[in-house]
């Protein structure tokens, strides 16, 4: 179900003043999310594309999951900067829970402890990943960049960002489908970081964009949302740039 909450909520410093262009309805401005998350989502990357055909080899596969890792890794470092610009209690604690996805409730559950999963069900030891010592400096770049701009941006542009969650199911489900087809090498268990994802993708998804629905109310701030998004799917598209490159050199045991 969609989260609609009233502009009233957003920071005084997240509202449009003076003239300019004139304002879309939400529903023209939700269509042009939409379009734009599913032009520009990652998924039409060649390495994406070359992953769900089942045509990469061990060592690329290992060497986006370590550099993937990574982008992990920060996913709840810049959900508590979007969380320290939410004013009430109740869009704190909706907000939490993608923290909470992540870093989990104990050291055994969470995104992260599942991603560690994958990662030794493709070959890498968990000690490797942890310290990012195959980590890419292109994917250090487009990771750092995005946790900075969710720590400089408004509560609109940096819960904005966040919609190319509104495509992550899609992804997740491809992957569940094509990799016990084509890498049956990876056991079944390490795939448990795509399906957790299902659920949550669709519910962060909905929630999100029902909040940029109801705050982003001037024709400058539905432009602002447009242009937080499109740096969200440059920075996904980035770090893949940077794992096709290394190829299966990304490790050096590879």
């Amino acid at each position: 179900m969609t989260t609609t909450v009233p502009d009233t909520l957003l920071l005084d410093h997240d509202r449009a003043t003076g003239s300019g262009p004139e304002p879309w309805t939400a529903d023209e401005l939700e269509r042009r999310l939409r379009e734009l998350v599913v032009s520009r989502y990652h998924d039409r990357h060649p390495f994406n594309r070359r992953m769900h055909e089942g045509r990469l080899t061990p060592g690329e596969l290992r060497t986006w999951v370590a550099n993937r890792f990574y982008y992990q890794c920060n996913i709840p470092i810049k959900d508590a900067l979007v969380l320290s610009k939410l004013l009430l209690p109740a869009q704190r604690r909706s907000w939490l829970r993608r923290i909470q996805d992540h870093d989990g409730h104990t050291d055994q559950d969470g995104g992260i402890e599942r991603w560690l999963r994958l990662g030794e069900a493709v070959g890498l030891r968990r000690d490797e990943l942890l310290d990012h010592r195959h980590l890419l400096p292109g994917v250090r770049l487009a990771v750092d960049g995005y946790v900075n701009f969710c720590r400089n941006a408004s509560a609109l542009e940096a819960v904005a960002s966040s919609l190319t969650e509104l495509c992550a199911p899609s992804i997740m489900l491809t992957r569940l489908e094509t990799f016990p087809a084509h890498y049956p090498w990876i056991e079944s268990a390490g795939l448990s970081y795509f399906r957790g994802r299902v659920p949550q993708g669709r519910r962060d998804g909905s929630e999100a964009l029902g909040w940029v629905r109801a705050w982003a109310v001037t024709g400058e701030q539905q432009e602002q949302a447009l242009a937080a998004v499109s740096f969200k799917c440059d920075v996904l598209w980035s770090l893949l740039d940077s794992v096709q490159g290394a190829g299966g050199e990304g490790r050096r045991d590879a």
